[in-house]
């Protein structure tokens, strides 16, 4: 019996996953709907919604025997199904519940592991006890704030300070490039940073700027010197412009010496520009993950900079 690494797709982008495969050198063995198959142990993909490491096939002979044996597996389990819906359903409903409430921001991740099945055939599980994120299909929602935040972007970096770097913030200073009309500006100045610079060329909303200890400078991002800042503790981006103009902005800032950490969106126009992304990736301790609040971008980090 083959194991198999599993790939779910994000909605829209299969395209995006199946350039990524081919890039990596990887052959896709099955695909079901958004789920695509590939033998053997793989590591997550940047355009994959979930990954699910060491997927098995447990054959069944009843909705009870499938849940039994799903529970024997672990406690958690995200449904994905790709046929059978309604047989596929009722197992999932013989299994225990788990939290599917929106979560607030920066509340701490889910310990217990999450797993990921989906009914490959009618007697036919296909199952993995790990997967690349603690939330079911690797969805996550928020207790969002309808009335403080100008736009919906600040779920971006929401999430990306409750998932990847739940350990960051301890006072110093951050700057947001780009930052009109001040949702990343915002979340920022909900954080322990003593000092916030905000930087665009178009002003951001006055009520963000009303809250106190944010300078905002009303300048283009790109003519930034960082010979005219003190140490930055994170750099954050969310400006729209061509991926090659970002990362010319970020190496000048990383060649300073000056900043710890980063956190940009890489935006891309009618296609996404796969050469630009990998030439991001070759900067040294860089990942690039798709976050489940991004659409057509990705966010690159990077944490611990050289200095």
């Amino acid at each position: 019996m083959s194991l198999y690494t599993g790939y779910l797709a994000i909605h829209k982008f299969e395209a995006e996953l199946e350039k990524e495969f081919e890039i990596k050198g990887l052959t896709v063995a099955v695909k079901k709907d958004r789920l695509y198959l590939v033998e053997g142990t793989h590591g997550p993909m940047i355009w994959a919604q979930v990954t699910a490491f060491n997927l098995r096939e447990i054959p069944i002979t009843s909705i009870k025997d499938g849940a039994k044996k799903l529970r024997a597996l672990g406690r958690n389990w995200g449904l994905f199904t790709v046929g059978h819906h309604r047989r596929a359903q009722l197992i999932q409903e013989e299994l225990p519940e788990y939290n599917r409430k929106p979560i607030p921001f920066r509340n701490p991740l889910p310990t217990s592991p999450m797993g990921f099945w989906t009914l490959l055939e009618a007697d036919k599980i296909l199952a993995a006890t790990e997967t690349s994120s603690p939330f079911a299909l690797g969805e996550l929602t928020f207790q969002e704030d309808k009335t403080t935040p100008p736009s919906r972007a600040y779920l971006k970096l929401w999430e990306f300070f409750t998932v990847y770097a739940p350990e960051a913030i301890t006072g110093g200073t951050s700057i947001d490039v780009g930052s009109c009309p001040g949702g990343w500006t915002w979340v920022l100045r909900t954080l322990d940073f003593d000092k916030i610079i905000s930087v665009d060329k178009a002003p951001i909303e006055q009520r963000i700027l009303d809250l106190g200890r944010i300078d905002f400078r009303q300048e283009s991002a790109f003519g930034l010197d960082p010979a005219n800042f003190d140490e930055i503790d994170w750099f954050c981006s969310d400006i729209i412009c061509y991926p090659e103009r970002l990362r010319t902005l970020v190496k000048k800032f990383l060649a300073s010496g000056k900043v710890r950490n980063f956190v940009c969106t890489i935006k891309y126009q009618a296609e996404t520009d796969w050469a630009e992304t990998l030439k991001f990736l070759e900067i040294p301790g860089s990942e690039i993950v798709h976050l489940h609040h991004n659409k057509h971008e990705v966010t690159w980090f990077l944490k611990g900079a050289p200095r």
